[in-house]
């Protein structure tokens, strides 16, 4: 495992602290899983992009058209 070494502003450092005492989490632990999902999210982002402009020529043209045809 590697070492990352990140400067958070006052605020953040009180909220990760905050956070790691109420959910039992390590300061590390949560910083891991915020970057995995943040790194989730871009990589849907990405896949999503390269998609629309077949959905769009399917006439899928937001979310509620997708989602009113699979409900």
């Amino acid at each position: 495992m590697s070492i990352l070494t990140i400067r958070l502003d006052n605020k953040l450092d009180r909220e990760l602290a905050n956070l790691a005492k109420r959910t039992g989490l390590s300061r590390s632990d949560l910083a891991r899983e915020a970057l995995r999902r943040h790194i989730l999210v871009r990589d849907l982002d990405q896949i999503r992009a390269k998609l629309q402009p077949y959905a769009e020529a399917a006439g899928y043209l937001s979310d509620e058209d997708f989602f009113r045809d699979i409900s």
